[in-house]
Order: structure tokens, then sequence, then C-alpha cells
């Protein structure tokens, strides 16, 4: 899956346990901010159903093609399709609006692979594909762009010289599409957090709402590009989509983020919430806990983790000089959980502390 800030690559395996202590006899699990879906992979794997949802074009296409395909149903064409692009990739191919936009404008790619991101691109939307392949190809596309990208992991900036890897011939890859747990439906949901929770129902909902000023559609919006594939018109050294401009998230607002975490708290249809939230957010644990509490008793458990791995090359300035330190490289997260499930949350961690 593709670098992601806020990821929860070192936090998957607690955030399963939980809900599995919730529900030992499985059930489903609404992920109303899925991002890279690896959360919800982890659970699609764990035997849940899964109802994903995220507001931003590319998440919903990786979840598309993580939750929602059934990959009995689709790994064969992909396989050939995937196949197919690579072959033209390796092809002449000319510049197109990722090479223009993202090589020569700003410098995320090298030319040679823009060229051949645009030649595969290009191709993907002369085919008609069941939206569910249309995304296993596109996260394959965007994966393998992650792969040979000159960035520290965010589009807000590109580094001075080529990264090593952006020299590598770009390679499609089959994306680890897993078919739907025994008796469980998975789907991928596009709407605001809010309207998502108004309509989804489960036993558990696990929330990794944004948390303070980085806004995901500006450090991915390359990603939103090649998913929504409007050549859209871009501002500035990062060349970002001007929509960027104007989709503003209440949770990257201090003023907005307490008020749209209540609604949404409220607006949920789940006997049990699971909320991962970070040390560096605007919201504190007390804000939390008391947003929560009128779903019934919370348990808080932390665990401390890196930061993003962005933070130890430092802080450089536009032509790309170490300019400053970070001011830690370690967070805590905190888990809340609230309702149903939290006593049940509560034994196994006394169970866990007596052995």
């Amino acid at each position: 899956m593709i670098k992601y800030i806020g990821s929860k690559r070192l936090l998957v395996d607690q955030i399963v346990d939980l809900c599995q202590t919730v529900a030992p006899n499985g059930g489903s699990v609404i992920d109303l901010f899925s991002g890279t879906s690896r959360v919800g992979h982890a659970l699609k794997t764990a035997g849940f159903g899964v109802h994903a949802n995220d507001h931003n074009a590319y998440a919903h296409n990786i979840a598309m093609c993580y939750i929602q395909a059934d990959a009995p149903k689709v790994i064969k064409q992909a396989t050939a399709i995937i196949d197919d692009l690579n072959n033209i990739a390796r092809s002449k191919c000319e510049d197109g609006f990722i090479t223009k936009t993202y090589c020569i404008d700003s410098r995320f790619f090298h030319p040679d692979n823009g060229r051949r991101i645009d030649a595969m691109r290009t191709h993907i939307e002369t085919l008609s594909l069941s939206p569910e392949l249309r995304a296993v190809v596109l996260t394959s596309l965007i994966e393998a762009a992650d792969r040979v990208d000159s960035t520290t992991g965010v589009q807000m900036a590109y580094l001075k010289a080529w990264a090593p890897r952006a020299h590598k011939h770009i390679e499609l890859r089959v994306p680890n599409i897993l078919p739907h747990p025994f008796d469980q439906n998975c789907t991928a949901n596009q709407l605001e957090a809010t309207d998502a929770a108004s309509i989804l129902s489960a036993e558990i909902a696990y929330l990794d709402p944004p948390y303070n000023q980085h806004s995901y559609l500006g450090n991915y919006h390359i990603w939103e590009t090649l998913v929504r594939w409007d050549h859209p018109e871009v501002y500035g050294i990062a060349c970002k989509r001007i929509d960027c401009r104007e989709r503003k998230s209440p949770y990257n607002s201090k003023v907005k983020i307490a008020d749209a975490f209540d609604k949404l708290i409220d607006s949920i249809d789940t006997d049990t919430l699971i909320v991962s939230f970070s040390d560096e957010g605007y919201l504190g644990r007390d804000q939390i806990e008391h947003a929560l509490a009128k779903r019934g008793p919370v348990v808080v458990l932390d665990r401390e983790h890196p930061r993003y791995v962005g933070c130890k090359i430092g802080i450089h300035n536009q032509q790309g000089k170490k300019v400053g330190k970070v001011g830690k490289l370690r967070n805590t997260e905190y888990f809340f959980i609230a309702g149903a499930g939290a006593q049940r949350v509560a034994q196994a961690q006394k169970e866990l502390a007596a052995a």
C-alpha cells in the first residue's frame, strides 16, 4: 500500500484485536475514514464484513479495490489488464498531462516514468470495466507510481535531486485483493463521514479522522487526479489541484473539529465505537472522552509509536536545504472504546495484566 501520513501500519494488529475482543463471533465494521484501507483490509482478512468510507476519490478507489472487490470475480481479468499495461509502459510513450505537470513543471516523477504513467492511464480510460475491476487496475497504477516517486512520502513538495527509486522503471503489480468473508458483505462508500454514519449500520464503528491541519487531499492530490483523470487547473510549486483550496475538512480546523466530531458521534448507528486519535491532534483526550460518554462506558488505551517517516528527514526549505529539526520522533496514539464493547475490552485488559 502507498506511503501515507497517519498510517496505522504499526497499529493495525491492535485494532483488529480490539474488534475481535468486542465481537468475538465476528460481524461487521464501519470504517468511516478509510484512507488507504489498511485497517479495513486487515479486518476483512480477519473475517469481518467491512463498510469503508472516504470522501476523497483516490481513497474511495482504494477501498473499492481492497474492500468491495471480491477476489474470485476480478483477479483473472485484473491480472491480464495489468500485464497489458506493463507492456504498454515498455513501448515508446509520449508526454501527457502527468509528464508536463508532475515531471516538468514539478519533479514528483522522472519524465520517463511520467510518460509511462500517461500512456497507461490513457489506455485505462478506453476500457469498459466494472467499478471494482477499474478500481483494482487504478490502485495498481497508484501503488506502482508511489514506488518510483521522488518525495518524502507526501505531495506537498518533492526532492531537489531525484530519489534513487525515481530512476527505476515503473512496474505494476496485482494488488492483494481478498475474497469476501463467508456470509459477510463488504462495501466502499464515498460520502462525508456524518452522511455515511447516518446510512451505514454495523456492530462496530471504527473512526480514524484527520486530527490537525494536514489535509489528505493536499498531501495526495496526484492520486486524486490519477483517479478522477480530470486534468485539473493547478497552482503553486507542488502543482496542487485547484480544489485543494476549496474542499476543506472541518477536522483540519481547530475551530470546527469539536463540533464536527460531536455531530458524527450522534449520527453513528452501532453498539460500539472505536476511535483512534493522536496526541498531536486538535482534540485532547478529555474532550474525546466527554464526547463519547453519551454512548456508554469509555475505555482508553494508549500506544507509543514512531512519527511519520518524513519527520526523520528534518525540515527543508523549497530549495531542499535543511533548515530545522522536528521536535519529537514519537507519538502516542489513543484508542477510545465506547459503548457496549467497552466492558469486554476492560475485562480483557485486566486478564492480560494479571497473566
